[in-house]
């Protein structure tokens, strides 16, 4: 049977949402919610005691297990290891081109890629690198896109001012993007799950809402 400071342990551990004192002093049947404080207390000096790269915070009105600052460098390093790692081609090129365009539409994104986008941005937008910001105020109000503070983490930037800096500005085509026209460029396409640029529109892509925590987009 384990001690209940093991299972308030346990229960921060797997909630994502801070643990009100009341909820804890629920589930283990405890008097009051002054002992699940005292519990809460207790784990957060026995974590402090062990050097443990854990800690307890108090937020938004309950207690989360986070990590301690000072292993943040190593968790930035594999959280970027892995998105890298993870990553298409036509995926870090749309991340590129809504990171210094921000906020972007999906034709937008197509007219400089020269292909279809929408596959690619349903996959960012999974891996919440990026959300929709809202739509744009042009024929069929395409939906506007802009990275998140996971893309950050992901690549190691405090902020969008850490982006390298590149020369000139990036312009947008006018008009439908020309098909590819050869073979291997095609087969490309086919592989990343894409399509010309007029085979899909934005109707087909769900709003996911807040998806990550927002990034201001650069004006």
């Amino acid at each position: 049977m384990p001690e209940p400071i093991d299972v308030v342990e346990a229960l921060l551990f797997a909630s994502e949402a801070p643990v009100e004192a009341e909820r804890i002093q629920e589930v283990l049947d405890l008097p009051s919610a002054g002992q699940a404080r005292e519990l809460v207390q207790m784990l957060s000096e026995r974590l402090d005691g062990e050097g443990r790269a854990l800690q307890i915070i108090e937020v938004g009105g309950g207690f989360r297990l986070v990590t301690r600052p000072d292993v943040a460098p190593w968790l930035v390093k594999l959280a970027r290891s892995r998105t890298r790692s993870r990553l298409s081609r036509s995926a870090l090129e749309t991340l590129a081109i809504i990171a210094y365009r921000q906020p972007a539409s999906r034709p937008d994104i197509d007219a400089v890629r020269g292909v279809n986008s929408e596959a690619v941005l349903d996959n960012l937008l999974d891996r919440r690198m990026v959300r929709i910001a809202g739509r744009k105020d042009s024929p069929g109000r395409p939906f506007l896109y802009e990275t998140t503070r996971d893309f950050l983490v992901a690549f190691g930037l405090r902020d969008l001012a850490d982006l390298p800096k590149v020369e000139g500005d990036l312009v947008i085509p006018e008009g439908p993007p020309d098909a590819p026209g050869d073979a291997a460029a095609a087969s490309s396409q086919s592989e990343a799950g894409e399509t010309s640029p007029d085979a899909a529109t934005d109707a087909g892509q769900q709003d996911p809402g807040a998806g990550g925590a927002g990034v201001t987009p650069r004006g």
